[in-house]
């Protein structure tokens, strides 16, 4: 089978595209004829060895991806034919996947597989920040940095599907444009969006959803309501932000750390509980990701550079064998 391989850690033009091995699943284990795979910023990082998880080289790319079950392992809970999504941490840029039913979900039959491919780490991600780290309710504010890219996005969706009041930061107009289309309740430009955020909210909004880090993150916490929390989950401008924390002890606000992979790898029933939580919102197409643009498989080094290049509207994905 065909398969995108890291053989050095020197970025993503030198990712390949190479015949390997069909892998056979294990007990417990599915193999998944992939359909389409997500492309997410960790992969990125990977093919320069930046990630905080580091792969043995070689290594097949990719992190999630949907597609329809054609062989079970003993004892699996799966059956041949089932469309499904599964986030394995790499293997997903491949004709097929081997994935753990841990970390296997099946997929409404309202959801397209395109869709499925685009969901899951984004998804879960922006449910663990804000339903499980922050306990975001019905009526309060969230500020979402990045908010035209897939994990931005996301938490968007997500927020509005909860019933958050949601204020999309956004680099340009296009991208505006895109989170508008998202149904966000208000949208700013990233410079001056906290002077933009207090005009829309003079006490602060209660959340601030930040993949982006970098200059942004001081404004981020003036942003903020008294109580208020600021959800960390990466840093996509480069630079890691630090904050002199009497900024925290005066105005009784809070830094949280969202590191989704750490809690949910190591506890099995992590995922599926997840996925159960946010399954009504995906069948009802509350959080269907926007596709920003479709790649073939041998073509993974230009999608992978288009997230670099941060201009992307929405999800990247590869597609592999289509629906």
């Amino acid at each position: 089978m065909k398969a995108i391989r890291v053989t050095a850690l020197t970025g993503p033009d030198d990712v390949e595209h190479l015949d390997v091995g069909r892998p056979v699943p294990g007990p417990g284990q599915v193999l998944i004829k992939v359909a389409y795979a997500g492309v997410t910023f960790p992969e990125v990082l990977q093919t320069r060895g930046m990630y905080q998880v580091k792969h043995d080289l070689p290594f097949t790319l990719g992190s999630e991806a949907s597609g329809v079950v054609a062989e079970v392992g003993p004892d699996s809970r799966y059956s041949v034919g089932d469309r499904v999504a599964a986030i394995t941490g790499k293997g997903t840029f491949a004709e097929y996947l081997i994935a753990g039913d841990d970390a296997t979900v099946k997929i409404p039959d309202s959801v397209s597989l395109a869709a499925a491919a685009g969901m899951p780490m984004n998804v879960l991600t922006a449910d663990f920040a804000l339903r499980v780290r922050a306990n975001a309710q019905p009526g309060q504010s969230l500020l979402v940095h990045g908010a035209a890219g897939g994990l931005g996005s996301a938490a968007v969706q997500l927020g509005l599907a909860m019933g958050l009041e949601v204020v999309a930061v956004v680099s340009t107009d296009a991208k505006a444009e895109a989170v508008r289309e998202l149904g966000a309740t208000h949208v700013v430009l990233a410079d001056g969006f906290k002077d933009a955020a207090k005009e829309l909210y003079p006490k602060g909004v209660d959340f601030v959803f930040d993949p982006v880090g970098g200059d942004r993150f001081t404004d981020s916490t003036r942003a903020l309501a008294p109580f208020g929390r600021l959800l960390v989950l990466g840093f996509t401008a480069g630079e890691i932000p630090t904050i002199k924390v009497n900024r925290l002890l005066l105005k009784n606000i809070s830094v949280d750390g969202v590191a989704w992979g750490a809690a949910a790898w190591g506890h099995p029933s992590y995922i599926h509980e997840q996925w159960e939580a946010v399954l009504d919102h995906v069948a009802a197409g509350s959080l269907n990701p926007r596709i920003h643009a479709n790649y073939p498989l041998a073509e993974a080094s230009s999608a992978i550079n288009e997230l670099d290049g941060r201009s992307v509207m929405g999800k990247v994905l590869l597609e592999v064998a289509g629906e």
